[in-house]
């Protein structure tokens, strides 16, 4: 009896729509990053791949200066799904935080627009926790529009990634690369329908 009841509930989820069965939930996050009334998560990706960093010349101090993540993201069944690095913004070509999908390519370049290191959230030695807004949106070369929705983006659960702390500290240090291991989910929101059941919620 139990068999055939599991065989019918197996059978009841696979009849599901995929957008049923795999509900996003708003994560807990610092109040800081917070996404603005009005929008709802879609999409939610764990990625895992590198943070890249450039030893600059500020004044008489050196630092590590961010040049851009390069991270492959996965869905809950390890699959890939989306590809995320840093490229030139349509229109204004300056280099911002991209997002493109694997399926159909269509991409999201984000603005970054409040952060946070709220101890209570973001561990020690993990990059910040990040809100983004999407400054552009663009469909695939054969009109895929999987990321068009997108209105903001928060990098979330982050686990290290963190600038390092030696290797920048004289002249000969200058222009000398690093590439830090992390890992993050990253949530996109879209606009939440304008229906009745959307203003109730």
């Amino acid at each position: 009896m139990k068999a055939y009841v599991a065989a019918l509930i197996l059978a009841f989820m696979i009849g599901l729509p995929q957008a049923v069965r795999a509900q996003v939930t708003h994560p807990p996050v610092p109040a800081a990053i917070e996404v603005p009334a009005g929008f709802k998560p879609y999409l939610i990706a764990h990625a895992v791949g590198t943070q890249g960093y450039m030893c600059v010349q500020v004044g008489s101090a050196f630092t590590w200066a961010q040049f851009g993540p390069q991270a492959t993201l996965f869905n809950e069944d390890n699959e890939q799904i989306l590809t995320h690095f840093l490229s030139p913004t349509p229109y204004s070509l300056l280099p911002a935080p991209t997002w493109q999908t694997s399926r159909d390519s269509s991409a999201v370049w984000g603005q970054p627009i409040a952060s946070s290191s709220d101890p209570a959230f973001v561990t020690p030695g993990a990059i910040a926790w990040l809100l983004l807004e999407a400054a552009v949106v663009g469909s695939g070369p054969n009109g895929g529009e999987r990321l068009v929705p997108t209105r903001y983006i928060q990098r979330v659960n982050t686990f290290e990634g963190a600038a390092p702390t030696t290797g920048c500290s004289a002249p000969e240090h200058v222009k000398s690369r690093a590439l830090v291991y992390y890992e993050a989910d990253y949530v996109f929101y879209k606009e939440k329908a304008r229906n009745v059941t959307d203003e109730v919620k």
